[in-house]
């Protein structure tokens, strides 16, 4: 299988309209390049631009969906197009990734469980997730997790008892915690035995700096390949049966004995 990681660049002079044709286009334009996309965190509008937030705010099949759905189909890929601010049929905002299939029908959406803020922007202004969503990709199912969410390892390991052999984090990470960036990825993929697919932007949002960087972790927790700070699409392959095989060569997941443990196997 190979995924490339579209790491966009977020210009506050370029509109969102344009930045959603604009990404059309870079998904469409990995037509028999990749058999899986991942975007950023809330590329629309910028994961800082908070005071976009309200106004930018669209429903679940608003531009944005519409517009990914139809590179997905175009390119015939997994997409998870990053993220987006949702507005439900209440009103609350949410920041919602949306996984389409290779037919650009919806295959999973997932509402950031853990935002970001500190009692202030994201924190404040969206409702959180609460359900721990995985989307079927084949042969490699995908766990999904954003940003912040990164820092809470409960999730993922929650994300492996569900089948995830893989997850999916789209970032709008800071420039100025970048050592973190690479060392929570790596952790996640060492802890979990499985690869990290972390798609960041590139660029300032409302005047933060963005770290860039956007990297693939193996199960080993090697990092296969990482982009730099400008725009850039990184592409690798990767073995969904290397997850099986380090989890058979290091059975540490086996080893727990706090939380819910993974069933055991079924009998021949």
């Amino acid at each position: 299988m190979r995924a490339s990681l579209i790491q966009i660049a977020v210009d506050p002079d370029e509109t969102p309209n344009s930045r959603r044709e604009r990404v059309r286009s870079l998904v469409a334009g990995q037509r028999g390049v990749a058999d899986l996309v991942v975007l950023p965190e809330l590329w629309p509008v910028g994961a800082f631009a908070y005071e976009s937030f309200e106004s930018e705010a669209e429903p679940r099949t608003g531009s944005t969906y519409r517009a990914m759905a139809g590179a997905a189909a175009e390119a015939s890929v997994w997409l998870h197009a990053g993220s987006f601010v949702e507005r439900a049929p209440d009103g609350t905002l949410y920041n919602t990734s949306l996984v389409f299939s290779p037919s650009g029908d919806l295959a999973a959406a997932y509402r950031k469980i853990h935002r970001f803020g500190f009692d202030q922007g994201e924190a404040v202004m969206m409702g959180a997730g609460d359900e721990l969503v995985t989307a079927p990709v084949p042969g490699l199912p995908l766990g999904l997790a954003t940003c912040y969410d990164l820092r809470f390892p409960e999730l993922f390991r929650g994300l492996v008892d569900a089948g995830a052999l893989a997850f999916a984090v789209p970032a709008g990470w800071p420039a100025r915690r970048r050592g973190h960036w690479t060392l929570l990825a790596r952790a996640r993929a060492v802890e979990n035995q499985a690869y990290v697919l972390a798609c960041s932007t590139a660029g300032t949002h409302a005047g933060v700096p963005q770290a860039g960087h956007s990297l693939v972790v193996d199960p080993w927790g090697e990092v296969v390949a990482e982009a730099g700070e400008a725009e850039e699409i990184l592409t690798v392959d990767l073995d969904p049966a290397l997850v099986a095989t380090t989890r058979d060569r290091f059975p540490a997941l086996k080893d727990r004995r706090l939380g819910t443990p993974p069933p055991p196997p079924p009998r021949p």
